[in-house]
Formats: C-alpha cells, sequence, structure tokens
C-alpha cells in the first residue's frame, strides 16, 4: 500500500460514530465537471472502474454546530418505508434511478475503500456509495473520493440532488432525504433521519437536478 493510501486510511473510518467534520474553505465554483455517464439501460456497475486513492476519515468538530440538515420539504421530498426511500410522484428519471440505487446498497457495511476499484463491492465507504448512487443516475462516469467530489459538478445546492464533500468525507442529500454512511445506528451507506452538522462541506449538484 502506497504511504498516501495509508495516511488517507488513518482519518473516512475515524469519525464513522460522528456527524461532523472540520471546516475548509467556500465552495469553489466552476462549471460541471466529470458529470457525464451512461442512462439507465446502460447503468452496469460491475464493468466500471476508476477512481483514486480513497477518503481521508472524519474527524469531529468541536465547535457548535452552524447549521445542520436542512428539514424535509414538502414538495419533492421522498418518505423512509421500512428502511427505504420512495421517490415521490413528481421526481425526474435520474432521481428516481438514484434512490433506487441508494436502496439497493443501503444495509451494505463500510468498507475502506470501497466502491473505488469497482462500482459493485461487498461494502461501500463514504465516497463509494456517493459515486454509486451518482452512477446510477447517470452523472457519473467513474468513481470519485470525497475531495474530488467537493469540486464536481455544478457549485451550490440542487433542486433533487446535493452532494457534501470535503477532504475527509462526502455524503448526499436525495429527494431531502441524506443517504450517509455515519451517523446514528448502524455504520455503511443508510438512509439517516437525524440531522448532520454541514460545517466545512463544498456542496455540489448535477447540473439541472
Amino acid at each position: 500500500m502506497r504511504r498516501t493510501t495509508l495516511l488517507a486510511a488513518l482519518s473516512c473510518a475515524a469519525a464513522l460514530a460522528a456527524t461532523a467534520s472540520p471546516a475548509l474553505a467556500a465552495d469553489n465554483g466552476g462549471t460541471p465537471t466529470n458529470t457525464g455517464g451512461g442512462t439507465s439501460a446502460q447503468f452496469d456497475p460491475g464493468q466500471i472502474t476508476g477512481g483514486g486513492v480513497p477518503d481521508t476519515p472524519d474527524t469531529v468538530d468541536p465547535q457548535p454546530p452552524v447549521d445542520t440538515t436542512p428539514a424535509p420539504q414538502t414538495a419533492h421530498t421522498a418518505v423512509l418505508s421500512h428502511g427505504q426511500a420512495v421517490a415521490p410522484a413528481d421526481a425526474p428519471e435520474a432521481v428516481r434511478l438514484a434512490i433506487a440505487a441508494a436502496n439497493h446498497i443501503r444495509r451494505k457495511p463500510y468498507v475502506w475503500g470501497g466502491g473505488h476499484g469497482s462500482f459493485t463491492a461487498r461494502g461501500y465507504d463514504c465516497s463509494g456509495s456517493v459515486s454509486y448512487v451518482l452512477h446510477a443516475a447517470g452523472v457519473l462516469s467513474f468513481p470519485e473520493v470525497s475531495g474530488a467530489l467537493a469540486h464536481w459538478g455544478v457549485q451550490g445546492e440542487g433542486k433533487w440532488i446535493t452532494v457534501y464533500a470535503n477532504a475527509g468525507h462526502a455524503f448526499m442529500i436525495i429527494a431531502g432525504l441524506r443517504f450517509d454512511t455515519s451517523g446514528a445506528g448502524a455504520t455503511g451507506p443508510r438512509w439517516r433521519a437525524e440531522p448532520r452538522w454541514l460545517r466545512g462541506f463544498h456542496r455540489r449538484h448535477p447540473a439541472g437536478l
């Protein structure tokens, strides 16, 4: 294992029980990057490989929270039923595919580096699970680490999908529901009902979503 990979491994597992992250610089703007990908008919996670060094772990932010996960809105909001998300009736196809993909891996264990060598994995880390979902939605061609996701897509929150990422962690909110590997309960990719601190995360979204 390369030294950089070993160093990275020391900090996506350290904060699986924590829900805060250190503050980073403000979002960078720019045009969408690496937002290509296949359609639903082309989606085959087992055929795609790529990505870089897996994420560094989360660390706990000792400061009080400045803001938290937005409260679900009445419009464009998915609902949880027996642990699975149900897409709202007006959700675009890409959002439905993203929710279906998240449901598909929602009981996988947390595995550092999982989902980076291939979209098909026995478990996923934070950015691996986000990459899996984005790929299923047709907006990401290959897995990305959290630091890359912090500058992926379009700056700011999306109408349907928002990726929150920094150098140490990544998660996403799809149709008002948070999909994250860290939070209350079991580790690994799960729908999380509790709020999360958003301080220090870049907010990015797929163009048009």
